[in-house]
């Protein structure tokens, strides 16, 4: 027995970019499904990015998605770069006039659930075995599994929002997609713990041992990490072990406030930057970390999936309300221009901060010490990385 049905949007994919998307279509008028094939508790578990650039925050109030966040979030007007036992604070606002809010991604998804759940927006998770056929029609159709029930989606246009693991960037032909990539030979070893934040803003420090982040959720919980090597465990880095390794890469006065105790979770996350072209085929589009992926340096993931779907959900629109396709087929290359913007800064970030092994170590040693040392003496540089870490515009 199966079932068919019909929308004018699927979106593959309920984390917060196919979330939001539905939100913003549904704010145009356009009718959408979300497909998600895990549990909606299982989303909210996972412990993703906080820091909100000036736009997108700007982007979420729009829609109805504001009040929480701006009780409950961290406004910060600045970033603190940490090295050779000194701390710049970058002054975000004083320099470009814009913040970032800290507010964590299971918050935020939160809000979104609640937000589409009001608006009456079909979501349907444990939605297995998902696949899309017609992508290159006007008629696409997405199958699934539900309760072990086959089911069909007839449709006008398909999103993924399913990210890096997802399936539907596979549906862009081989032959016409082309994966850009660059792997980091190390990982982030990162602790969440309940204790206060070191300080009220985030430090990024460059040390002769490695790298190190001091961020937060709240004013009561920390997330804290130190540079590991690429093939690092979590039972390599026992809480004792960490927590030394993380004071001694910070500068006197940080390092003397840490606040340390149990770890309430603890992973190894490995860095790369890596970009699929296009991100459309027919009328299937991609937005979000199933496109692009980009090292947590730079703060830019979950910023990217919020200008994705807002340059989709634009398009979109403009098909339904004029019939015009020009978005639509300028979405991948509006949006491949930004992708490549935040690659580069967080790249940028990420060569900065951190310590490379291999043969060249003491000549790149050289090149970062230059930089932050520019840095540190340049207001006109100091205002180009604020202006790039509050995000460009959409």
């Amino acid at each position: 027995m199966s079932t068919t049905d019909r929308a004018p949007v699927v979106i593959v994919g309920g984390g917060p970019a196919g979330s939001l998307l539905a939100l913003l279509l549904h704010r145009a008028g356009i009718e959408s499904v979300v497909l998600e094939l895990r549990t909606r508790e299982h989303v909210l578990e996972r412990v993703r990015a906080g820091v909100i650039e000036n736009g997108s925050a700007d982007l979420l109030r729009s829609v109805g998605l504001g009040d929480r966040m701006d009780v409950e979030g961290l406004r910060h007007e600045g970033v603190n770069l940490a090295f050779r036992g000194q701390l710049l604070r970058i002054y975000f606002t004083g320099l470009t006039g814009r913040h970032v809010v800290v507010y964590g991604q299971t918050e935020l998804q939160k809000d979104l659930y609640a937000a589409i759940d009001a608006a009456g927006v079909p979501l349907i998770d444990e939605a297995e075995d998902i696949s899309v056929s017609g992508a290159e029609t006007d008629s696409p159709t997405v199958s699934y599994l539900k309760n072990g029930v086959p089911r069909t989606i007839h449709c006008d246009f398909v999103v993924g929002c399913d990210g890096a693991h997802g399936i539907t960037r596979d549906y862009v032909p081989a032959h016409r997609r082309v994966a850009y990539e660059r792997e980091y030979p190390f990982g982030w070893v990162g602790v969440l713990s309940e204790t206060p934040p070191v300080r009220h803003e985030l430090i990024y420090a460059n040390h002769e041992r490695g790298f190190a982040l001091c961020s937060m959720r709240n004013l009561h919980r920390s997330r804290y990490y130190v540079q590991g090597l690429a093939h690092d465990r979590v039972e390599d880095w026992p809480d004792q072990r960490f927590w030394e390794e993380l004071k001694a890469r910070l500068p006197e006065g940080p390092a003397n406030d840490l606040v340390t105790g149990p770890s309430l979770e603890k992973l190894v996350t490995p860095l790369r930057s890596w970009v699929s072209e296009p991100m459309s085929h027919g009328r299937l589009f991609l937005a979000g970390d199933v496109a692009h992926v980009v090292p947590p340096t730079g703060a830019k993931g979950l910023n990217l999936a919020i200008s994705d779907v807002f340059y989709l959900s634009e398009a979109l629109s403009g098909f339904y309300s004029t019939g015009s396709g020009a978005g639509l087929e300028e979405y991948s290359t509006t949006a491949l221009r930004r992708v490549w913007k935040a690659v580069r800064f967080s790249w940028w970030m990420t060569m900065m901060m951190h310590r490379f092994p291999g043969t060249s170590e003491d000549f790149d040693r050289k090149l970062q010490t230059a930089e932050l040392e520019f840095l540190f003496s340049s207001e006109s540089a100091q205002r180009s990385m604020a202006e790039q870490y509050t995000g460009l515009p959409f």
